[in-house]
């Protein structure tokens, strides 16, 4: 026997013989390849000895083609001892205004959507922008907010971080989106201590951080005072936004962007799951969070869990201190396990969008290490 690929000679509707969920429709002969529509892209008919001009195949012969057909759309085995991986990731970037010009590269390279920084829009921009990613067959899958001043003194200063926000969360909802991101706050300015040397306790009923380091925490009183602060006024201002959520069916997702605050899983967990709410979850960075070093990046995955509801990937490579970290290309040498990662987020059953959050690389050299992470590599 041989194998043909076709799609779609018509098989005469009054022979019921022939018709069947998998193989609707079946070459005439077996070197005809002549591309033809079939049920998705291409199908596979294994043809025999029979006379395919004859409008009656034998049954045995059809059997062997229906198997062989419905063999051929089965997704690829993983290797021996290798378990499969769960969950799409879907491709994105992070871009301004969404226009064709800005859809149209990224979609050749082979990204399916964007992450967009532009929110100060009015509804009318935001319909127009969620049709160039429409017409382009990509999505406007987030809105990067960014940061905020939740923590601020200032009433009025608050007042209009949280009006911003809300902006942000209109524009989500124009574009077609799911989400923000958003970052609540920052603090700095005083004694902090090493990103190598946090060990943090916390009440977890409040989130409040009693210690930060081992040992004297004295010099540090400044830092848990406003770490704490920052978390009461945080969970202030996110309580004012969810109305509006559950309104726009708009996710509010906190992110962590080397702001002082909830620098290891457990305390950033605790932070997110205090507002026990389904429009309130987490926007995972992972190149953020590797310089905090004694919880591998990968390891936080199946503490966030079900949170998690956005990626964000670039590469970070640690040096032998803190100083000496720098920033490099998404696995150019970074100090991410990233078939770590891949497993870890398989794992919890991740299913989204993550965006690159770098640049310096063509969008096809991007699109290639994205896929290498995607497949677990």
């Amino acid at each position: 026997m041989r194998l043909a690929v076709c799609t779609g000679a018509s098989v005469r509707k009054s022979d019921p013989l022939l018709h069947t969920p998998h193989i609707g429709m079946l070459c005439n002969h077996a070197d005809d390849v002549r591309p033809r529509r079939f049920i998705g892209e291409t199908s596979f008919s294994l043809i025999g000895d029979a006379n395919m001009n004859d409008p009656f195949l034998t049954r045995r012969n059809f059997l062997i083609a229906s198997a062989a057909a419905s063999v051929a759309v089965l997704p690829p085995m993983p290797a021996r001892g290798e378990e499969a991986l769960r969950g799409k990731i879907r491709k994105a970037m992070i871009i301004g205004a969404v226009t064709e010009n800005a859809l149209a590269p990224l979609k050749e390279a082979g990204f399916e959507g964007v992450e967009s920084q532009n929110y100060h829009i009015t509804e009318e921009q935001g319909v127009r922008a969620r049709k160039h990613a429409d017409d382009a067959g990509m999505r406007i899958h987030s809105v990067m907010r960014g940061w905020a001043e939740f923590n601020s003194d200032d009433p009025k200063k608050l007042e209009a971080s949280i009006e911003e926000t809300r902006q942000s969360m209109r524009a989500a909802k124009w574009y077609g989106a799911d989400d923000i991101l958003l970052v609540p706050c920052r603090i700095g300015g005083m004694p902090m201590p090493d990103p190598a040397d946090f060990n943090i306790e916390f009440d977890e009923k409040t989130g409040h951080v009693s210690r930060v380091v081992d040992g004297d925490n004295s010099k540090f009183e400044a830092y848990i005072a406003a770490q704490n602060k920052a978390t009461d006024m945080s969970k202030a201002a996110v309580e004012k936004l969810i109305p509006l959520a559950e309104e726009l069916k708009i996710t509010i997702a906190l992110e962590n962007v080397w702001n002082n605050l909830w620098v290891q899983p457990k305390l950033y967990k605790n932070f997110v799951a205090s507002f026990n709410h389904p429009y309130v979850k987490s926007y995972f960075d992972v190149g953020n969070h590797v310089k905090y070093r004694k919880t591998p990046v990968h390891e936080w995955i199946p503490i966030l869990g079900s949170l998690i509801v956005r990626l964000h990937f670039k590469g970070y490579k640690l040096g032998e201190t803190t100083k000496e970290d720098q920033w490099v290309h998404l696995r150019d040498g970074d100090s991410i396990d990233w078939k770590a990662v891949r497993k870890a987020l398989s794992d919890v059953n991740f299913d989204g969008w993550a965006s690159i959050e770098e640049g310096g690389l063509p969008f096809a050299e991007f699109n290639r290490r994205f896929d290498l992470i995607i497949a677990g590599k």
